[in-house]
């Protein structure tokens, strides 16, 4: 588990092909690695990502295919940069939101605006996550605990202060940038929950509206 609060700024050394999958060098940048051990987990762009080997500061991982082709990752370059994040402690404050690793999906960032001296990002998410979105609720892009600020349909705006700007990704991101989503637990949890016994059912489909009627959670008279 991640808090979404960026402890450094990485890049990616190397990367191997391995039949499909892929075995990448990071360099840990200002992460500080003083604790760091072998089987560690630690989000690189909200990946939680398991550390195989170390190299001084520096650490090798695994990328199984369905990371490659589900998030981000597979479009990495030689010299991208990364946010990373070590696993939370229990003693962690826990200044962001409850954080996974899970990648849900890939967004896209549309707009990238000016406010005083905050940036405003609008964001699409993948039509099937729109509904985990919520005004002022929590989302993790690339690994970074953000606010929504506004929503419509699957689009989303996000307002980032100059401390977040410059400790994190996010001063690189230009409209057409490819981002990992990570929705709230929360959220995902308790449309599971609200499924009840239909959550057994392998040809249900989710939540609809139809559904949550059936159920009295809202009058379609």
């Amino acid at each position: 588990m991640f808090t979404g609060l960026i402890e450094g700024l990485g890049r990616l050394a190397a990367i191997e092909n391995k039949g499909g999958d892929a075995r990448m060098l990071i360099d840990t940048g200002n992460l500080d690695m003083a604790d760091g051990d072998l089987g560690d987990s630690i989000a690189v762009n909200g990946v939680c990502l398991t550390v195989q080997a170390l190299q001084g500061k520096n650490f090798y991982t695994d990328v199984s295919h369905e990371s490659l082709s589900l998030t981000t990752l597979g479009d990495l370059q030689v010299g991208d940069l990364l946010n990373l994040e070590k696993a939370l402690l229990p003693t962690t404050r826990l200044g962001g939101h409850l954080v996974s690793g899970h990648v849900d999906g890939v967004g896209e960032v549309l707009e990238r605006t000016q406010e005083a001296r905050s940036w405003r990002f609008r964001v699409r998410a993948p039509d099937a996550l729109a509904r985990y979105i919520a005004k002022k609720g929590s989302i993790c892009i690339d690994g970074t605990s953000l606010t929504i600020n506004q929503v419509t349909g699957a689009e989303f705006t996000v307002n980032i202060i100059p401390h977040t700007l410059e400790q994190t990704i996010i001063h690189s991101y230009q409209p057409g940038r490819q981002v990992n989503l990570e929705v709230d637990l929360i959220a995902r949890y308790l449309e599971r929950l609200l499924l009840g016994d239909k959550a057994a059912d392998a040809g249900y489909s989710g939540i609809t509206s139809e559904f949550l009627a059936q159920q009295g959670y809202i009058n379609k008279a």
